[in-house]
């Protein structure tokens, strides 16, 4: 049985005014936890895609193509998307159910994020309330400011891209600890290494910016320790 033959018999179980997150929590033992986790990440793109008052195609194709959903499968992403953003339970709740499920800071964490970063943009503009929501996400994942501040520099146009920020460090740290910096997210950003965290070939290919954004950062500390 498949994932989304799975999320279709949850929401077919769905009781009448039965919130979305309720059925979150009813399919967070394993082997269910699969099933949770899809559903808990479509709704907290619903709620981003809310977040500046206006959900936008954009919007919704990106999310489409980062966390893949299957044209035979859409209706059911559809219909999530929708309970999403009518359910009572806030993107925070949702957030920490996630969380709950991984170590803080664990690296699958730090790829939905980095995703709900390209969903919020996608329209063209960075509004102030999806920073709000996306750094209150990053805090309830346990990832650290700094990894907030990375991101963004890497994903946000017009973002100052500090090539420090964007590898995660203070503006003080040395060369070597840059070095330390940059070749372990290149080894986290991968290729092989996202597929292993289980993500679909989209998001694979999006990671291709990560690695064009972490290049362009270690070259601009070499010549800045250089001049």
């Amino acid at each position: 049985m498949s994932i989304w033959t799975r999320i279709s018999a949850a929401l077919a179980a769905l009781r009448d005014g039965e919130p979305l997150s309720a059925v979150f929590d009813r399919l967070r033992a394993p082997p269910e936890r699969s099933v949770a986790f899809t559903i808990g990440v479509i709704a907290l793109g619903a709620k981003l895609a809310k977040a500046d008052g206006t959900v936008t195609r954009g919007e919704v194709a990106m999310f489409r193509a980062i966390f893949t959903i299957p044209p035979s499968e859409e209706a059911n992403a559809a219909r999530v998307f929708n309970l999403a953003r009518q359910d009572v339970a806030g993107f925070d709740a949702y957030a920490r159910k996630i969380a709950a499920m991984f170590p803080a800071g664990d690296p699958v964490l730090r790829d939905l994020l980095e995703g709900l970063f390209h969903v919020a943009i996608a329209d063209g503009d960075f509004h102030p309330a999806e920073e709000e929501f996306l750094h209150e996400v990053a805090r309830i994942f346990g990832l650290t400011d700094a990894c907030f501040r990375a991101l963004k520099a890497r994903v946000v146009p017009g973002t100052d891209p500090d090539p420090m920020a964007v590898l995660e460090l203070p503006p003080t740290a040395s060369l070597d600890d840059a070095r330390s910096a940059f070749r372990r997210m290149v080894r986290e950003s991968h290729p092989d290494a996202l597929r292993a965290r289980g993500l679909p070939e989209e998001a694979v290919r999006v990671a291709e910016s990560r690695l064009k954004a972490l290049n362009s950062a270690w070259e601009a500390v070499q010549a800045r320790h250089a001049a």
